[in-house]
């Protein structure tokens, strides 16, 4: 028998090439809160921020942002190939949303459907459309370990659009209400933040809750993706997984933070597209 220059026929080798093991690209969405901006003052950089992530959260008036900040963010998420999502926050422009209020859950519904019809106002202005919801600060921290408030949420975006997709913290009670409304859903995870043991965020008042160096930025982002575990506060390696990487528009440097991270991301071959695009 002819085995050829391995000492196998050529068909024998076309079976082992058929049953290979196609392993898929690893890919990721980074997104980005920006628009939080209001009247004369200005939060972040949010040109520089929109040149590297994948989808914009876009603050609707209640802890940041206004009827024009929101039209020129919009204007600059579409001129930069970025996807829109609305960030429906408390109304809290003093603590910029990241001080808990306690309200009903009709409240809820109420103040989160109102924020997303606004942007998605301002979108189709701009002849754009939403993609994503995401809760900003107090709210999605709440809605994370609370089910009913997170099922307040979570029906105010069905009764706008049950074709939006819900980002809410990976393994969260945000991403378990989603799921009984029939939304669609992002796990979300952070890169420029501290994890607890259980998978929670380390509170904002916290020393090292929020990690600003871009090194370490990025090698968390890749063990996140690429081994779905990240390293907690206590030193412990704690399973997360996710679709969608956050980055706060408010950190210092945050444009730049943006660009290593993509940069980071790629060069290690991971697919950096917005969560609806498909492929």
């Amino acid at each position: 028998m002819s085995g050829g220059p391995w000492g196998r026929s050529a068909t024998h080798r076309d079976r082992i090439t058929q049953t290979r093991i196609i392993r898929p690209v690893p890919r990721i969405d980074l997104n980005g809160d920006v628009g939080e901006s209001f009247g004369p003052y200005t939060m972040g950089d949010d040109q520089a921020m929109l040149r590297h992530i994948t989808s914009a959260n876009v603050a609707c008036g209640f802890h940041g942002g206004d009827p024009s900040v929101m039209r020129q963010t919009v204007g600059l998420a579409v001129a930069s190939g970025v996807a829109i999502g609305a960030h429906p926050g408390y109304a809290d422009l003093v603590g910029f949303g990241r001080r808990e209020i306690r309200m009903g859950h009709r409240e809820v519904e109420d103040v989160v459907a109102y924020q997303i019809g606004a942007l998605a106002g301002v979108a189709a202005a701009a002849a754009a459309r939403l993609q994503h919801v995401k809760p900003h600060g107090a709210l999605y921290n709440m809605a994370a370990r609370d089910r009913a408030l997170a099922d307040a949420v979570a029906r105010a975006v069905v009764a706008v659009d049950t074709t939006l997709i819900l980002f809410g913290l990976a393994g969260s009670c945000l991403i378990e209400a989603a799921h009984a409304v029939g939304l669609r859903t992002a796990a979300e995870v952070f890169a420029d933040r501290a994890y607890r043991p259980d998978g929670s965020l380390v509170p904002r008042d916290q020393p090292g809750a929020v990690i600003d160096d871009p090194t370490a930025v990025v090698e968390r982002a890749l063990q996140i993706v690429q081994d779905g575990t990240t390293t907690s506060v206590s030193g412990e390696v704690i399973e997360i997984r996710g679709d969608t990487i956050c980055l706060h528009g408010d950190t210092p440097g945050a444009g730049g933070l943006a660009a290593r991270l993509r940069s980071g991301l790629e060069g290690a071959g991971i697919r950096v597209l917005s969560i609806g695009m498909g492929g």
